[in-house]
């Protein structure tokens, strides 16, 4: 499989899984910050939730070989990387180490797919 393809794969995996999460959470009430921090909370959720749609919109025209997929793909792996560096922080101080170590791997992971795709754009760009 051609590394663009992966990377597609990946952003289109986190975009649906980070809907899902948002959406398991609330359907769930396992967000309390809704009844103490209402507006933060929500401006967060709805910044995550447009990562999400970014990432599956960028991978799928990556995947698909669209002439504007390269550069979906590069602006919502940033909305990611902004994501999976502002993130960790709340788990950390809840002390839930297993998502700061999911989120140290996604981290790891994502970067490595933006470095790939800066060292051998033309890899990722339309043929």
């Amino acid at each position: 499989m051609k590394i663009k393809n992966l990377a597609a794969v990946y952003s289109i995996f986190v975009g649906v899984s980070m809907i899902g999460m948002w959406t398991s959470f609330y359907f769930a009430n396992a967000i309390p910050e809704l009844e103490t921090e209402p507006i933060r909370t929500i401006l967060h959720i709805a910044a995550e939730i447009a990562t999400g749609i970014s990432l599956i919109i960028g991978g799928y025209g990556l995947y698909r070989n669209l002439n504007w997929g390269f550069r979906a793909y590069l602006l919502s792996m940033g909305m990611l990387l902004y994501t999976l560096i502002v993130s960790p922080g709340y788990y950390a101080q809840k002390g839930v180490i297993e998502f700061v170590g999911m989120f140290a791997v996604f981290i790891i992971i994502s970067i490595a797919f933006i470095a790939l795709s800066f060292k051998k754009p033309h890899q990722f760009e339309a043929e």
